[in-house]
């Protein structure tokens, strides 16, 4: 008995974490890092705000916890586009294509990831994953270049340019101008289907110049 009403306490425990933690979640696809409050997240939770404190010591943890949670989502996804297609180059364009649109279907939650200024705790882990990018990009390129589809070059750097050339090229059009993200989109319209489609494919462009040196 006492074995069966720890695993329930283990498993109730780590119910409410998730709850936490799918509920900041929603909250930083709607207003960013910043409309992360814990006593909204733990209205949403329906819990006592002291009880978040139980699961994380502070809300720096809880955000940067929410950040990992988030971002390595998005990096699954691409690695796993980086291994469709038979050739290096289809591969890489794969993975490219599903950063950029992941990206462009939900322009709050990336721009939180991709650019919102952030606790130190968070910047720490937006370099980890950078980094975790760069090395799903690097293992293709490197393929690529044994195989002779892409131009000798040193693949780290490539790699690590690769993630540059997404996040800038993406920041501008996900990028809230006005004071909310409401009154952006109230105001300027989003992009149009054809338009995120235009701006996928001059990405994609552009990314294959860089190391295959052709489109």
């Amino acid at each position: 008995m006492a074995y069966r009403a720890t695993e329930h306490t283990k498993a109730k425990k780590a119910g409410t974490r998730n709850r936490i933690l799918k509920e900041s979640r929603l909250l930083v696809a709607e207003g960013g890092f910043q409309a992360v409050a814990v006593a909204e997240v733990a209205k949403r939770s329906d819990i006592a705000t002291g009880t978040i404190y139980r699961h994380f010591p502070s809300k720096g943890e809880l955000v940067a916890e929410v950040f990992r949670h988030s971002t390595q989502h998005e990096l699954e996804a691409v690695t796993q586009a980086s291994q469709l297609g038979g050739s290096c180059q289809d591969r890489l364009m794969h993975a490219i294509e599903t950063f950029a649109d992941r990206a462009l279907q939900s322009p709050r939650l990336a721009y939180a990831l991709i650019a919102e200024p952030v606790d130190p705790l968070v910047e720490k882990e937006r370099l980890s994953y950078r980094l975790a990018y760069a090395e799903a990009f690097e293992d293709v390129i490197n393929e690529g270049v044994s195989t002779g589809e892409f131009v000798v070059q040193n693949s780290t750097i490539s790699a690590a340019a690769l993630v540059g050339i997404l996040s800038e090229a993406l920041v501008g059009p996900l990028a809230p101008q006005l004071q909310s993200y409401e009154q952006q989109v109230g105001q300027r319209e989003a992009l149009t289907e054809e338009e995120k489609l235009t701006l996928i494919r001059e990405i994609k462009s552009l990314a294959l110049r860089s190391v295959a040196g052709r489109v």
